[in-house]
């Protein structure tokens, strides 16, 4: 190994521990790296955050999308469906162009999208320019972990990824302070979507001056810029399983004859190792989705407000404490991942997701059941603001909905609540905003998403509580976990097939909470969501290794000895899987 350190300018002398001997200012660099490229983490959840308060107001100013339930799902999804088309694109474009190229074009692409949708002067100019947001942040999704992983020591790979999943977080709360701070002002929703673009050019004019992943650079067969990368991130001491793997890979590409290898899909599904990788990768980013946890940052605005709170800005400021909560959590992730591991982290995290589920479903349930009643006001049935689906008292038994709040609102009407006691029975009018003027003006709350309930915090509590189980596990284990698991020549290719599956399932998701709200309710969209989540625990119990503390070498042992073993429940009851380690070294 020494013959190759040195025919690749590593080192002039064939003492082995010479080749490290880095000045000790660079034990900073790791650090560094993984912030800058974490901006492309806080553009994520930034994104993820600042459309739930935004569609409060976007509402406001486009009647068409406040009367259509699938144009404000539209709004939404439509990142998504572009992070989706992005993340698919990555994987070939990070094999073709470099971790760092790749962060670099979808920053530009993604202030393009933020600029334009601070002008759209209609919903489907806005449409578009999510559409471009989510290219961006797609391709940076799965190309941001993959970079901070390639460039850290196995025994920091974890908390550093999750580092990233804490500027998602961190992007996330934010996002809720910015549409907080522009409620008041004119324009405010235009403000809030298109101040995302400034952190994006940062980071585009930071990665004209990083490094490129020393790892991409050997896929490249380009050995001498890796080592060189290699030896100003790597303090004294440090880094030998990151020089070994350049050095064998350096050594493999010589004895082969200079060929290059290019991975294909149907050569990942071929073998059985590969297929058994790409199989737990896929599911856990699958499951991340599907647990349902976009519906709380997407939704979680129009959740408070389902929840009984009327006032837009009441309603942003409990999403910024609920936002909180999530940031802390990501932080305990960090400080956990790289003691309690991956899979035990995840299996903990899913149990509270499950019970918080039922948490929330409970809570809606018990709201449902104490809608406050409609009264019947003849006068007001003469102004022509009463619900057209009961225009006056006489024709009331004709009313096809429940004669509650809650059935004003299926009916597409608004609810006029009772002045100093919501929950006393209120008018049902016509949801538009001379109803809404004539409620305040008459010092009363206005309720268009949601009905007054005395159950409100139950709700909040299990927002809270799921944010609190889910940010320290399966918020960053899923992406740490694919940034780790799949061989150097197949990281690109891989990682880019589990983040579009990860954006996939966010789309249905974000696309069908409304219509699944609408149609079964409140309480029984949150209990499905319980049910997809018992189905999760199962797959991660079975199919999802622990990597805690093994190197990329180590973790291509742990596939192939299981590969060997044709054990069709691979990791069933596995706990520590540190004796791959004494496998590799063999």
């Amino acid at each position: 190994m020494v013959e190759v350190l040195r025919r690749v300018g590593w080192c002039d002398e064939c003492r082995f521990r010479e080749c490290f001997l880095i000045p000790s200012a660079s034990k900073y660099i790791v650090f560094l790296l993984a912030l800058a490229a974490g901006i492309g983490g806080f553009l994520f959840g930034y994104d993820t955050g600042v459309i739930s308060g935004a569609l409060l107001y976007i509402r406001d100013d486009f009647e068409e999308v406040r009367k259509s339930r699938i144009l404000q799902e539209t709004i939404v999804s439509m990142a998504i469906a572009g992070a989706a088309l992005g993340a698919g694109l990555g994987g070939r474009m990070n094999d073709a162009l470099g971790r760092k190229s790749l962060i670099w074009v979808s920053d530009l692409i993604f202030a393009l999208g933020a600029g334009l949708m601070a002008v759209a002067p209609e919903p489907y100019t806005l449409i578009c320019g999510r559409f471009l947001v989510g290219l961006g942040v797609g391709a940076a999704s799965m190309t941001v972990p993959l970079y901070i992983a390639e460039v850290s020591p196995a025994d920091k790979r974890g908390a550093l990824v999750t580092f990233n999943v804490l500027m998602i977080t961190t992007g996330q709360f934010l996002s809720y302070l910015v549409n907080l701070a522009f409620a008041r002002v004119p324009g405010n929703w235009r403000w809030m979507l298109g101040v995302a673009g400034l952190p994006a050019i940062l980071q585009a004019v930071l990665f004209v001056f990083l490094p490129e992943s020393p790892r991409w650079l050997v896929r490249q067969k380009r050995f001498s810029e890796a080592a060189a990368v290699l030896q100003r991130i790597y303090p004294t001491g440090t880094g030998k399983a990151e020089f070994d793997e350049v050095a064998a890979a350096e050594s493999e590409w010589h004895e082969e004859g200079n060929s290059a290898k290019e991975t294909g899909f149907w050569d990942i599904l071929a073998t059985r190792e590969r297929r058994m990788a790409l199989t737990a990768g896929v599911g856990i980013q699958v499951f991340q989705q599907l647990v349902g946890i976009n519906t709380v940052m997407y939704y979680s605005p129009t959740i408070v407000e389902l929840a009984g709170y009327a006032s837009h800005e009441t309603v942003l400021l409990l999403s910024v404490l609920v936002a909180g909560v999530n940031a802390l959590g990501t932080i305990a992730g960090i400080l956990l991942i790289d003691r309690a591991g991956r899979r035990q982290l995840a299996l903990v995290s899913l149990s509270g997701v499950i019970v918080a589920l039922w948490l929330l479903s409970a809570a809606f349930y018990l709201t449902s059941l104490t809608s406050p009643d409609i009264s019947w006001a003849p006068d007001l049935a003469k102004s022509g603001m009463v619900c057209p689906a009961f225009p006056t008292p006489e024709n009331r038994t004709f009313f096809p909905y429940p004669a509650t709040c809650l059935g004003c609102l299926q009916a597409d009407c608004g609810f006029c609540a009772a002045a100093n006691d919501e929950l006393r029975p209120g008018s049902c009018l016509t949801s538009n905003a001379g109803s809404a003027s004539y409620c305040s003006d008459n010092l009363r709350s206005w309720f268009s998403h949601g009905c007054p309930s005395q159950y409100g915090w139950l709700a909040l509590v299990g927002l809270a509580f799921y944010l609190m189980a889910f940010a320290p596990g399966m918020g960053p284990v899923p992406w740490t976990i694919n940034s780790e698991i799949y061989s150097l020549q197949d990281r690109g290719m891989c990682g880019g097939i589990a983040a579009t599956a990860n954006w996939v399932s966010n789309f249905i998701v974000a696309q069908t909470f409304l219509s699944l709200t609408a149609t079964f309710g409140t309480s029984v969209t949150f209990f499905l969501f319980s049910c997809i989540t018992i189905l999760a625990f199962l797959f991660v119990l079975v199919f999802v290794p622990e990597t805690k503390g093994l190197s990329f070498q180590e973790v291509n042992a742990m596939w192939e000895a299981q590969a060997k073993s044709q054990n069709w429940l691979p990791f069933l009851g596995q706990v520590d899987l540190q004796e791959y380690s004494k496998v590799s070294a063999d």
